[in-house]
């Protein structure tokens, strides 16, 4: 892909921001949802790509846009789309850390067409990769991660879900002595967050959403991270989806490679509300200021991109506050 095309994406997850960060704290998960999706779609008429959205926002009978199967983009080279208008609707309506806009571009046909169903997941980043094992034990797992870190268990943080189907790795985990984590929503920042050293989470666990799942994988490898997963079908339906996108095995583990396919790819996430490494939208009089991570596989390239957006008038001088 062209390597121009990664500012575009950036604009794209910062007019999401943009759009969703003026309902922070004000209890409408629906409308901040709605204004981020605006902010993309208007955007993306603008990139010079054609995209088909593999992982959105639900089927066509369920999202007016950016529904899987939708064709975006303003004309250009053809690239498989997955994108989260707000991960995390729930922090954006409590004005709580951790939402994000985020999206991932793949050449055409490089990215896993998630069904919408759960997926087991486990998440390293790049000192850790090939120590993980998704068959193994919790317990199998932090030690083998602890080791290739050079570090005890008891130095590692592992995010998990606050789920209920979460409590036996979350007993099984502190029983090996790890420092947990607990997080009510979003999955995706820690799970990208493990793959920068220094961010202080070094593990993710559990299960959550398959389409967060791709998202996070295109993250972790670009980042030369780790991940293992499992799609999780629940019903006689969602067996049938799978078979639908090939994988007669339910039980099969998808590697990186598996979820995210060929040589090039290109992740961005724009913070709604404060994250880790990450501060969420401020806006001032006359505009706002953005951060933003973006990532591409093909260049080893992690970007840090911090933005003033003017509004109206652009003679004013620049306020970074």
């Amino acid at each position: 892909m062209n390597r121009q095309l990664s500012m575009e994406f950036v604009r794209i997850t910062e007019q999401a921001a943009l759009r969703s960060g003026r309902l922070m704290g004000v209890g409408d998960k629906e409308g901040a949802d709605q204004a981020a999706v605006d902010g993309m779609h208007e955007q993306f008429a603008k990139t010079p790509v054609s995209g088909t959205v593999v992982i959105g926002e639900g089927e066509i009978d369920e999202a007016p846009m950016l529904y899987i199967g939708e064709h975006v983009g303003a004309g250009g080279e053809e690239v498989d789309i997955a994108v989260d208008p707000v991960e995390g609707t729930n922090l954006v309506a409590k004005g709580q850390n951790g939402a994000i806009a985020v999206l991932a571009i793949a050449p055409k046909g490089c990215l896993l067409h998630a069904p919408d169903m759960y997926m087991q997941k486990i998440c390293v980043g790049p000192r850790a990769k090939g120590r993980i094992d998704i068959n193994a034990s919790v317990t199998e797992n932090l030690k083998n991660v602890a080791d290739a870190m050079d570090r005890e268990i008891s130095d590692l943080t592992v995010v998990i879900l606050d789920r209920e189907r979460h409590e036996k790795i979350i007993r099984e985990a502190r029983a090996a002595g790890a420092r947990i984590r607990l997080i009510t929503d979003g999955d995706v920042v820690p799970s990208i967050d493990c793959g920068i050293q220094g961010s202080g989470i070094h593990m993710v666990l559990g299960s959550g959403g398959a389409p967060e799942g791709v998202l996070s994988a295109v993250g972790l490898k670009c980042l030369g991270g780790d991940m293992q997963a499992k799609l999780l079908p629940h019903t006689e339906e969602e067996v049938k989806r799978l078979h639908a996108m090939g994988i007669d095995d339910p039980n099969k583990v998808l590697t990186l490679d598996d979820l995210v396919k060929g040589d090039d790819c290109i992740f961005s996430e724009t913070a709604i509300t404060d994250c880790a490494m990450l501060r969420g939208v401020r806006y001032f009089g006359g505009g706002a200021r953005t951060s933003t991570l973006v990532l591409r596989y093909k260049t080893g390239t992690v970007r840090f991109v911090d933005t003033i957006h003017r509004f109206g008038d652009p003679k004013p001088a620049v306020r970074l506050w």
